[in-house]
């Protein structure tokens, strides 16, 4: 038989029975949609993680402490990084384009008649709009002069500038940050929320202001100039693994520690986003062993169904069969109908999968990132299920005996 034939006889039989066919369909259809939604929802999680590292920077190198345990003195003995430490990097570290520190605080701020509570106040070095890729718009960074002299100085986000001066320009402008008068020298250019903190509603200030001025307790007062978190910013991001090991190299005869004894840690971002890659990989795996029970609940109607068609056309395979139809050509009519369900089905699904990822991504207000390898995956796993589940009901068509077949009634 020409499969043109074959096809059209097998979407005959699928038609004369539509609620049945779709019923047996609707397993295949939730196991296909299932597949794109946990590859999209999973790409989307992966896409957003990568956004929200690359977003601090690019070719950047995290330097963190490893502070001790056991109280002021236990701090004061385990050595961890020191605010000289960034300086150290930036003078003796080649392949290095600049090197920032950044410590937090808050406070509340007032400008005129305007005044803002719990507003972050974060001291940074100059080489922070280099390292973290933001633009001054208006206005200048603060200079090495003003750092070292620690100069009463600010540098305003876009938002916190608008909130606290509307349309007037911020500019030689003052603002007290709790009891401290600040002049503002400038205004970043927009940048956003990233990872839950909003780069425009921050003020910014040298980080020996910081330290002099709102440290937030007597107990980090105690601790100096110590610091958490180094960015190097590397100039080629083929040189970050020479750089890391110059920086290691460098802090180990700082600090006199070894490599089993060090007080802080090395991390680039193609690390994390590696780490964050491999938790998102577990949980994607997770969630398509659940697809896959859809799809083999699917392929279990789909053989019921099957069985049961066999029976009801017994009496057809044996007039087919008395007319000259081989048992191949019987095998291979009801395995094209089987195949024939599973991918109707699949393209339903693939259509009910791209809608409820976009759906998910609106109401959620996570991102999903629909890929089109989701489709050929989501395609081949139907026609497999198809055959596979398929073929045993064929084959028992296939090998009835045309007598007994005849007199079935």
């Amino acid at each position: 038989m020409r499969l043109r034939e074959v096809a059209r006889i097998a979407w005959e039989a699928i038609v004369k029975n539509k609620v049945r066919s779709l019923l047996t369909m609707l397993g295949i259809i939730i196991g296909v949609a299932a597949v794109i939604m946990v590859v999209s929802i999973s790409a989307g999680t992966e896409a957003t993680i990568s956004d929200q590292i690359t977003s601090l920077g690019s070719n950047l190198i995290f330097v963190t402490a490893n502070f001790g345990r056991g109280g002021p003195e236990g701090f004061r003995n385990s050595g961890g990084l020191v605010f000289s430490d960034a300086d150290a990097i930036a003078q003796q570290i080649n392949g290095v384009s600049g090197v920032t520190v950044e410590q937090g605080s808050s406070a509340t701020i007032k400008a005129n008649d305007v005044t803002l509570t719990d507003v972050s106040v974060l001291g940074t070095t100059v080489d922070f709009p280099t390292v973290r890729d933001m633009k001054v718009a208006d206005g200048s960074y603060f200079n090495q002069t003003q750092l070292d002299h620690k100069e009463k100085v600010a540098v305003l986000g876009s938002s916190l500038a608008q909130s606290l001066f509307g349309s007037t320009d911020p500019v030689g402008q003052y603002v007290t940050v709790g009891t401290t008068r600040l002049a503002v020298i400038g205004v970043l250019g927009q940048r956003g929320s990233v990872g839950g903190t909003d780069f425009d509603a921050r003020l910014y200030t040298p980080i020996t202001v910081v330290f002099q001025k709102f440290t937030p307790s007597q107990f980090a007062r105690f601790l100096g100039d110590r610091v958490r978190l180094i960015y190097v910013k590397v100039d080629n991001s083929k040189a970050i693994p020479g750089v890391v090991t110059q920086i290691q190299l460098l802090l180990d005869r700082r600090h006199n520690v070894t490599a089993d004894t060090r007080d802080y840690t090395t991390t680039t971002q193609q690390d994390i986003i590696s780490t964050q890659e491999s938790t998102t990989a577990a949980f994607r795996s997770l969630l398509a062993w659940v697809a896959g029970v859809s799809l083999l609940v699917g392929g279990i109607g789909i053989m019921n169904i099957m069985l049961v068609s066999v029976t009801e056309r017994t009496r057809e395979i044996g007039i087919r069969q008395s007319v000259g139809a081989t048992t191949d050509d019987i095998r291979i009519q009801f395995l094209t109908e089987s195949v024939l369900l599973s991918v109707v089905g699949g393209i339903f699904g693939l259509l009910v999968g791209v809608v409820g990822s976009w759906l998910f991504g609106g109401l959620s207000g996570m991102r999903t990132v629909i890929l089109p390898g989701s489709f050929a995956l989501a395609f081949l796993s139907a026609t497999l299920v198809g055959v596979f589940f398929g073929y045993y009901p064929a084959d028992r068509a296939s090998r009835l005996d045309p007598i007994e077949a005849l007199r079935y009634e």
